[in-house]
């Protein structure tokens, strides 16, 4: 589904992202982990096309992030911190919004089928400034499904989310990598990250300091790992 090689991403004289090397496969859930300034949110942007790879190759689904970035993008479902969603449209004239937008048009059933699918059926007539943080970023994931992607990228997916909240999250990722989607996603948190993820990278200073398989390695064995690779990030 991924195939990042070679990848190196600058701005100016700062190097973000150095070398990167990995493949992502159909059903599987990769995490990001390291301090601020390690490359996490970079990485994302140069797999979801708003940035460009200053050297090396990233391929989804066989497609060229840069040379083919229309089609990339079609394979691709995003969720960022930023959720960029309409506050004054009520949660259903957003998705058709975007839906016309990005040329993923949905009638009234499906789009109230995809609601049904984050838990947000109920409130589809509410406008989005109305809804909590965790509600909005179901809308966001909502929005992210309007194209049936078969990649889902998350920026910090758990920030602000109460424990409801982020047991709902997990299980609709679960859900999905069960039905041979990939998910790239970055976070904060080692012991969340281990629970959800079926593999870790450990960035620093735009590297990947170290790899992990999350049922090879117990959750302490992990932490005390992250602690000493994610020492030399920025």
């Amino acid at each position: 589904m991924l195939e990042i090689t070679g990848l190196s991403k600058s701005f100016g004289e700062r190097k973000a992202l150095q070398g990167i090397d990995l493949s992502v496969g159909p059903g599987e859930i990769l995490a990001f982990l390291g301090p601020n300034g390690a490359g996490k949110t970079t990485l994302l942007k140069v797999v979801s096309t708003l940035l460009t790879p200053t050297s090396g190759s990233v391929r989804i689904d066989g497609f060229d992030v840069t040379e083919e970035p229309e089609e990339a993008r079609r394979r691709i479902g995003c969720v960022f911190h930023d959720f960029m969603l309409y506050d004054d449209l009520t949660v259903e004239e957003n998705l058709a919004f975007f839906g016309r937008l990005y040329h993923a048009r949905r009638n009234a059933q499906q789009l109230d089928a995809l609601l049904d699918r984050v838990g947000l059926l109920h409130r589809k007539v509410d406008r989005v400034a109305t809804l909590s943080r965790g509600m909005k970023q179901r809308v966001a994931l909502a929005r992210a499904m309007l194209n049936s992607p078969r990649l889902l990228l998350f920026d910090e997916p758990f920030t602000g989310l109460d424990e409801a909240a982020a047991e709902t999250l997990q299980r609709f990722l679960r859900s999905f990598a069960s039905a041979s989607g990939s998910v790239l996603l970055t976070s904060h948190d080692p012991r969340l990250a281990h629970g959800l993820a079926h593999r870790l990278l450990i960035l620093s200073q735009g590297r990947v300091a170290r790899e992990v398989r999350s049922d090879r390695v117990p959750l302490e064995a992990f932490l005390r790992e992250f602690r000493v690779a994610a020492g030399g990030a920025a």
